[in-house]
């Protein structure tokens, strides 16, 4: 997992400026308030800005129980797309509203793993992805939650046999 360049592409869209991300929140939100489009652009950004130490924390939390085996290559798919620069929202066009795509699908893949018997990270992550998931056009949510839920599904019998549950042939 390479969180430098995760890094990298967060500070290379927030160089563009945090305005685009305060226009696509109010052109999601047109009946919103000047200052809920501001509150709303700021708490977005933190979002954005959280990825790399969360990702970092959840691979910590997998190593910690042994399940880095398991989990990492979950966390590979959505390091991937979040440095892949065509994507569904690419940043090289969008700027710092184009990283909500990628926000969303980190946050959704830990979410999925967050349902084993213990959390690999001590985050509230229902609230950014839930503020996330209602800035973003249908299509768009349908189509990362199904590269979510490959990406578990990829290792889901492991995950079941370290979890304890039966796998799913059984």
């Amino acid at each position: 997992m390479n969180l430098e360049e995760i890094q990298a592409v967060i500070d290379s869209a927030k160089a563009r400026g945090t305005d685009q991300l305060a226009a696509y929140v109010r052109g999601r939100l047109p009946d919103a308030s000047d200052q809920d489009v501001n509150d709303t652009a700021e708490v977005l950004l933190e979002i954005i800005e959280s990825v790399p130490l969360v990702l970092a924390a959840a691979a910590r939390g997998a190593e910690e129980r042994n399940l880095t085996h398991i989990v990492q290559p979950v966390l590979d798919r959505a390091t991937r797309y979040f440095l892949h620069p065509v994507d569904l929202m690419p940043e090289m066009t969008l700027g710092l509203p184009g990283l909500l795509d990628d926000t969303y699908l980190v946050f959704r893949i830990l979410q999925v793993l967050e349902e084993g018997p213990e959390p690999l990270v001590e985050w509230d992550l229902d609230h950014p992805t839930s503020l996330i998931r209602k800035l973003l056009e249908e299509s768009i949510r349908q189509q990362l939650d199904a590269i979510s839920s490959l990406a578990f599904e990829e290792v889901a019998d492991d995950v079941r046999q370290s979890w304890g549950a039966e796998p799913l042939d059984a």
